[in-house]
This record gives C-alpha cells, structure tokens and sequence, in this order.
C-alpha cells in the first residue's frame, strides 16, 4: 500500500550545505543536490532526509532555526527547493526534511518580540522564570559545550529556558497556540511537496518542562493533521528512551499505529557497536529479543552513523568502556562522554571486510535502513574541527580539487584529504570491485527482499559460536530470508537444518565471498571470517524460485 511505503524505502541523510556547490561560494545548495540526483538513483535510495535548511544564523549547523516557512538563501530559493522536490520526484525519490520545533533561535521574531515585553503575543511562546531556577545547571544535552539551561535576558528581566544551547530557546509546547503554529509548519512543507519529517528531540517537543507528563496526544493531532493534507506523509522521529515508553510514541493505548510512523532504533545502534566491538553477536540478540511488539504498520529505523555521535549513553559503564576502546580510544574521538565522533569506516580502520559485514548486518535487520552521505564510500573524519562537526565534511565527488564539491576557494568546511585519491566517486564507480559497487549491489538486492522491512525479525535458534549472528525475516505473502554474520575474523559451519526447510529450494542473493550452493538441508553452511550470507528460504507464490548470489567483492 502507498502509505505504508517508509516501511519498504533505503534513506540517505544528507546536508545540503557540504553535499555539492553548483556556483561556487564555497557552499552546497539546492541546484548542486539535483544534479547529483542521478547519482543517488544509481546507488538505489527512495528517500532523501534533508538536515536543517531553514533561515539560520547557523550557530549550530542548521538547527537554529530563524524561519520556519522559508529556505536559507545560502542553499537557494524556494523555487529551487520545489524544483528539487520536482526532479527527486521524477526519479522516484521522496524528500522529507528535518522538523526542529522543540527550539527556535534566539534571533527568531517571535524570541526577539517575546524577550521585549510581557505583553507581546509571542511571550507565552517561551518558556521564562522571574527567579533564578535551582536547577539551571541540570539537564544539559550537550555537556562540556554547555554550562546552564537557564539564562538571564537582561531586556526580558527573566530567565528563559533552553536544553540545548543558550542562542535556542525552548518553545514552550504546552502551549495551546505552539502547537497550533506547528502543525501549521507541518502541513505549509508538505502543501509544497515534501513526504514527510523528521522529528528532531520529539520527546522534548511534547514535554514542555523537564520532568513534566509528555503530552503524547499532540503526536496523534499532528499526524491526523498531516493525513489529511497528504495521505502518505509520514513522521520519523529522533526519540531515544526506553523499552517502556516506546510503544506510547507509535500510538495510544488501542494499539493502533496513530501517532508517529516511525523510531530510530537507538537501542540496537548502541548494540550493534558493542557487538562490532567485542566480536559477539549476544548484544544484537539482546536487542533483538529485548524489541517491544510495535503497532501494525509502524517501524523502526536502523542506521550505524548518523548527524550526530555515536550514542553509548544506554550501554553500561563496561559496555561503554569497550567500544571506546575499539573505536574511540583517543579523547578527541569522544564526545560528551557518551558518545564517538568519527565515521564507521574509521572506526573499524578501514577493513573492507568488517565494514561490509557491519551495513550488511545493519541492511538486513528489522526495519527500515538509514545511511549518512559518505558513508557508502567509507568516507573519513577530521577531528581538527569541533565537535560533530568533525563528520560533517563536505561530500567527496572526484580526486581533484576540492573534491569536486566545489571551485570556491572559502568552503563551508574543509574537505579531507587523506586517502582521497580512492575515496570519491568517480574513481569508486569505475571500480565494480569498489565499496560504493558493493553498496549498490547490496541496496538493489534488499530491495528484491520486502520481508525485510515488512515481515517478523526473529533470531534463529540453532547451536553456533556467539560471534556468529543469525536471524530470519518471515512475511507470509512475501517470502522468508536467513541471515548469517560473521563477526570474527575465522571460518566456521553453522546447522541450519533446525529451520525445517523441506520441500523448499534455497539459494543465495549476497554474501562476502564465492561459497558452495546451498543445499537443501540447511545443514552444512560455511561461512568465512567477517563473512556474510543472505539466503532466500521461500519465495511468494509465483516469484522465481532460482537464483545468483551477488558477492562482495573486495577491491
């Protein structure tokens, strides 16, 4: 069905900023994205999830935002920004973009009438104490860049309330006329064209204050609101809280999918990487068993990096200890404490092996995959910048100069150029051996795979070493896959033939490696160090039941 289509798609986040200049000031923009939008066709994405790209004084990459119904003329007009909408559209793309209301900058209109007088219209828009708060010092989201959540307005006489930076004030939510204004937001962009959101801190957007009672009812008027401007739009929302609370974001207490459409899934992020790290599979099958029972029609979303950084904060102090010490052990490759700011290819030193076992994990586990730009070509970090910027770097298109991102001369961010020469795109696609091949082949034969994002996610049961991860996804009119990965670096043979695959023909559609057909029995599967192997139990009725393994192909 259409509406269900996010359940199916492969999103690809990119900041229009540092993905490609079309005139030269240094800068990416609207036109520069639509004539990389065949690219994107060609490496299989259905959907594009644009960062910030509102008016902006741009204090924190796009996230301060200082107008929500217009485009940063940096990135172009609102005509080029339709245009994209238009061509990405043409090629079977959607575009959703980021939906940053929890906070506005401190140069918005509507901060600037409100610190002025207690009489604006605007000033029950924020959130303000006469009195110095207690607790201005608690509940910093960014710890070490931030000092307090409280700040004195010396024009507005008062405190004004802020979780993340003191240039972002806190809209004040709970307010019946904020919620209104957003979904007045909501509905302008997807009037314009875009698919749908994401939603950035959403826990904060429907928890006013700290430790207030989340106003969950706000999510089901804010997607009712939507569906009935564009029946398919949909909400995917940044929400990183615990098993218990989950359920109440995707719908009420019915059951039903009624509220957001989609999670990041941070609780499997922070266990895929402690499972990469330590080499065992148990962390993933922990997270997978531990998963609570979602709505009909709701969905996860995997990803390994994202805007931000790695997120440990949910791992224990052990845990923690040990991906920091695998793939952050420097503390300049760590963040808040809590977190790792270096792309994945780094982090797991530039081993094609294990970089194409940890997407092809992350590709064929429940849910709908995200990547981050770069990513598919094992792009880098610069840790000379601050913060997360050091993953924020501009998009590299060819070994030349700039990286064929731009001809200025003052970039928004400096491009790398350690190992360049190989990690771009022109040189990767003339390579079918080349990481960004083996991601185009991947991304085409999950979408041969609907089960994936569609059916039941379960862990196979069957004795195996614990480094060995294997799992199976079931969609009764679909048909059924297995998944093996290897997460160490030695051969092993997995048995099968528990899965009770009689009178089925199974074969193989992505592994590492040329491996000997599967036989019917299941029972003995090799599979090599840092090996994968995607293999197809069942097919739907009338589906080809033959099949040709797409290998990995290490260049």
């Amino acid at each position: 069905m259409p509406e269900h289509w996010y359940r199916e798609a492969v999103v690809y986040c990119c900041d229009v900023e540092t993905f490609q200049d079309s005139n030269g000031d240094g800068v990416g923009d609207f036109p520069g994205l639509i004539s990389r939008l065949d690219y994107l066709a060609r490496l299989g994405i259905t959907c594009l999830w644009l960062n910030p790209i509102h008016p902006t004084p741009n204090r924190d990459d796009g996230y301060d935002v200082a107008d929500f119904y217009a485009v940063d003329p940096r990135l172009g007009t609102l005509g080029d920004f339709a245009e994209l909408l238009h061509e990405a559209g043409n090629r079977g793309i959607r575009v959703i973009i980021d939906l940053v209301v929890n906070h506005t900058s401190n140069q918005h209109p509507w901060f600037q009438s409100a610190r002025k007088s207690e009489d604006s219209p605007y000033r029950d828009w924020y959130i303000w104490s006469s009195e110095e708060p207690k607790d201005r010092h608690e509940g910093m989201v960014f710890p070490g860049e931030q000092k307090e959540t409280w700040t004195y307005d010396r024009t507005a006489k008062a405190w004004y309330y802020h979780r993340f930076y003191d240039f972002m004030p806190d809209l004040n939510t709970a307010n019946p006329e904020v919620k209104d204004e957003i979904k007045r937001i909501a509905a302008f962009w997807v009037q314009l064209g875009v698919a749908g959101f994401r939603m950035d801190a959403a826990p904060f957007v429907i928890e006013a204050r700290p430790n207030e009672t989340k106003d969950f009812t706000f999510l089901t008027d804010l997607r009712s609101h939507l569906q009935w401007r564009r029946g398919d739009a949909v909400i995917l929302a940044e929400a990183n809280v615990g098993p218990d609370e989950v359920g109440q974001y995707f719908g009420d207490e019915g059951g039903s999918a009624n509220r957001l459409h989609m999670l990041f899934d941070f609780a499997l992020n922070a266990r895929l990487m402690l499972a990469l790290a330590r080499q065992d599979s148990e962390p993933v099958v922990d997270a997978l068993r531990d998963t609570p029972k979602l709505p009909e029609a709701a969905q996860w979303a995997t990803f390994l990096r994202n805007h931000d950084e790695v997120d440990l904060s949910k791992l224990t102090a052990e845990q923690r200890a040990d991906v920091f010490a695998a793939f952050g052990p420097e503390k300049d490759m760590q963040l808040y404490d809590r977190g790792i700011r270096r792309r994945m290819a780094s982090m797991l030193g530039g081993d094609r092996r294990r970089i194409e076992l940890a997407y092809a994990m992350q590709f064929s586990l429940r849910g709908t995959p995200v990547i981050r730009y770069g990513e598919e070509l094992g792009m880098g970090e610069d840790l000379s910048l601050t913060g997360r910027d050091a993953i924020r770097t501009p998009m590299q298109w060819t070994p030349g100069v700039n990286a064929g991102f731009s001809t200025g001369q003052d970039l928004v961010r400096p491009v790398i150029k350690d190992g360049l020469e190989t990690t771009n795109v022109i040189v990767q696609q003339q390579n079918p051996r080349s990481l960004l091949s083996w991601f185009e082949r991947m991304i085409r034969t999950l979408r041969q795979c609907p089960e994936v994002g569609l059916g039941e996610c379960s862990v196979v049961d069957v004795p195996k070493p614990r480094h060995v991860l294997a799992h199976q996804a079931d969609q009764p009119d679909r048909g059924k896959m297995v998944f093996l990965h290897n997460l160490a670096d030695e051969e092993v043979t997995v048995d099968l033939s528990a899965l009770g695959n009689a009178g089925n023909d199974p074969y193989e559609l992505l592994a590492d490696k040329d491996y000997p057909p599967v036989d019917a029995s299941l029972s003995k599967i090799s599979l090599g160090g840092y090996g994968y192997r995607w293999i197809r139990l069942r097919d739907s009725q009338g589906r080809h039941t033959g099949g040709q393994s797409t290998r990995g192909g290490l260049a």
